[in-house]
């Protein structure tokens, strides 16, 4: 699995978190959109590994899947993301 292609996406829609109800782990407001993310993620063939930073606005996933599989799969759901060129902080 060390040689499984990954890319880091951002998501600059992930806006799930109140400003009333302060963005953390665990909070239900906070997860509802992790959860979309990732599922999106996790839907497309060939997907290894999909991880959410919410507070970074990011998304990493792994896979031999196409990487516009995952673009398209996340404009499909309402977030459109973006590939983090390697290398970038």
């Amino acid at each position: 699995m060390e040689n499984t292609p990954q890319y880091r996406l951002k998501v600059p829609g992930m806006r799930c978190a109140s400003e009333v109800a302060p963005a953390r782990p665990g909070n239900r407001r906070y997860s509802g959109c992790i959860r979309t993310v990732e599922a999106a993620l996790k839907r497309v063939p060939g997907t290894v590994r999909a991880r959410v930073d919410y507070l970074r606005k990011e998304a990493m996933v792994a896979g031999e899947a196409p990487l516009q599989a995952w673009l398209d799969e996340l404009q499909a759901v309402g977030y459109p993301a973006q590939v983090i060129p390697e290398g970038a902080r």
